[in-house]
């Protein structure tokens, strides 16, 4: 693997690459500037470009959208308490009354500052982690494989929303959509209702932007926004002095958010809380949290951007998105040719690892636009979203298109994203039905497979030692999540 990476290195310095990376993290930090418009939106929408690239530069493109989208939303959080993510929730705490106070230059540069960090260090620690990770996922067969996807799935469904019950009805939704098509080892269609559009099974982009795109739009427009008066960007840059003093804080914060990232289903709303009630709770002087303290914000930033790196380790060694933002970057690599798994390494190491090596390299081109752009992106919190909303919805369904030229894929868009919008209206978080839609195919392959070679006994999986082991390893976060519940009576912090 060292030669692939070598390889991979070389690969990433390509002018292009990094020519579209900051494309790329541009528009991040121009639409999570935007209240109301998404990060999510921002990809699902944008996704298609990457197709008519290399992947050694679309997929980067992609991750700059991804990394200038996490600390756009921290602009209009500080400025005007509104954040444009909902990782920026915990950046507004402190944020906006630091610019009550005169200080929201010093607030958008410690947000920057902070989220490069983070971002950048749980990058590093994903390269350095990725070797040994996929050396281990390389020794799976099918039984193990089965046995993460499954543990997995309920994992997601256990953490992703205050209600189990919903998460786990929308995940069983998931599943069954994902065996629509033909069968893939007995080749018999199933559930397609007579309809030969639906024998290769659903498109996974019409979907992605229906119930991800679709439903923000539609949020944005029932919450008929006015413009909004402009907070004028003023005070004094932030100085190294009060950089140091926040680098602990920042630390910190870095290290929740690499855990968080690996685990699939939290994402950066749960790191940006734990990330700020740890600042808080260490700090000698707490009362000053939520009443304009510079080191809040350093401590929500970090968290929620040093998620970004570690969600690549589950996505690219088993297939498994950490979140709504990397189950799009997951139809990204399929669309690629480039199918996250166990063989990805064997057989495109050097790609994934220049697309790593990029990820890195985004950074100081994420600290040199952030800089120069940060004046511009605060006068975008007053622009109407009665001009934006047309823009979005021509993209979505123009890149849905695109994709396949085939209007049916248009049909199926518009049936998931009244789907979505009815779903969020009832409060069902739509992430448990992607992730079972997308690790559907490989846990039925591989749960075929487990079958035939324990000559038909449904529960062969049982039969592997390794197997035993990582049910164990599995479950154990799981049963710390009941005893949580049971203890505090509530979920996890969202």
């Amino acid at each position: 693997m060292i030669e692939q990476f070598t390889q991979g290195f070389a690969m990433a310095m390509r002018l292009d690459t990094m020519a579209m990376v900051s494309v790329g993290l541009f528009a991040g930090m121009l639409v999570g500037s935007l209240p109301g418009f998404t990060t999510l939106m921002a990809m699902a929408i944008l996704l298609p470009i990457s197709f008519f690239l290399d992947p050694i530069v679309g997929i980067p493109f992609l991750l700059g959208i991804y990394k200038g989208g996490i600390f756009g939303g921290s602009v209009p959080a500080i400025l005007i308490s509104m954040p444009g993510t909902g990782a920026a929730v915990a950046t507004s705490r402190d944020g906006y009354k630091l610019t009550q106070k005169g200080q929201s230059r010093k607030a958008l540069d410690m947000a920057l500052y902070s989220s490069a960090f983070g971002d950048t260090c749980s990058d590093i620690f994903t390269i350095v982690m990725m070797f040994p990770i996929a050396y281990l996922v390389m020794q799976f067969g099918p039984p193990e494989l089965f046995a993460v996807l499954l543990m997995s799935l309920v994992i997601i469904a256990a953490t992703s929303a205050a209600n189990p019950l919903k998460s786990l009805i929308m995940m069983m939704l998931g599943l069954w959509l994902s065996f629509i098509g033909t069968d893939p080892l007995g080749g018999v269609e199933r559930f397609t209702f007579g309809l030969f559009d639906l024998k290769s099974g659903i498109p996974l982009l019409p979907m992605l932007i229906g119930v991800f795109a679709l439903p923000e739009v539609a949020n944005v427009v029932i919450k008929n926004e006015k413009s909004r008066q402009l907070a004028a960007l003023v005070g004094e840059r932030l100085t190294r002095v009060e950089f140091r003093r926040c680098l602990p804080t920042i630390c910190r914060s870095t290290v929740i958010g690499t855990g968080i990232g690996i685990v699939p289903g939290l994402g950066q709303i749960v790191a940006a809380m734990m990330g700020y009630s740890a600042a808080k709770n260490a700090s000698k002087h707490p009362e000053t949290f939520g009443e304009g303290e510079i080191e809040g914000v350093a401590a929500a930033e970090a968290a929620n951007n040093a998620v970004n790196g570690p969600t690549m380790v589950p996505l690219l060694t088993l297939g498994i998105p950490g979140d709504n933002v990397t189950a799009i970057l997951l139809g990204a690599f399929v669309a690629q040719g480039l199918r996250p798994g166990p063989q990805l390494f064997e057989e495109q190491g050097a790609t994934v690892f220049a697309i790593l090596v990029a990820m890195v390299i985004a950074n100081l081109l994420f600290v040199a636009i952030g800089y120069l752009s940060i004046p511009f992106f605060a006068r975008l919190v007053t622009i109407k979203t009665s001009i934006l909303i047309p823009l979005v919805i021509m993209f979505a369904f123009a890149g849905t298109y695109v994709f396949r030229s085939d209007s049916t894929d248009l049909l199926i868009l518009v049936a998931f994203g009244i789907f979505g919008i009815i779903a969020k209206a009832a409060r069902f978080d739509v992430m448990p039905m992607v992730m079972g839609f997308i690790l559907g195919p490989s846990m039925e392959y591989a749960f075929g497979q487990t079958v035939a070679m324990s000559s038909g006994n449904p529960l062969g999986f049982f039969l592997s030692e390794r197997t035993g082991a990582l049910v164990v390893l599995l479950v154990t976060p799981i049963i710390g999540f009941i005893l949580w519940r049971r203890l505090y009576g509530r979920p996890l912090p969202t």
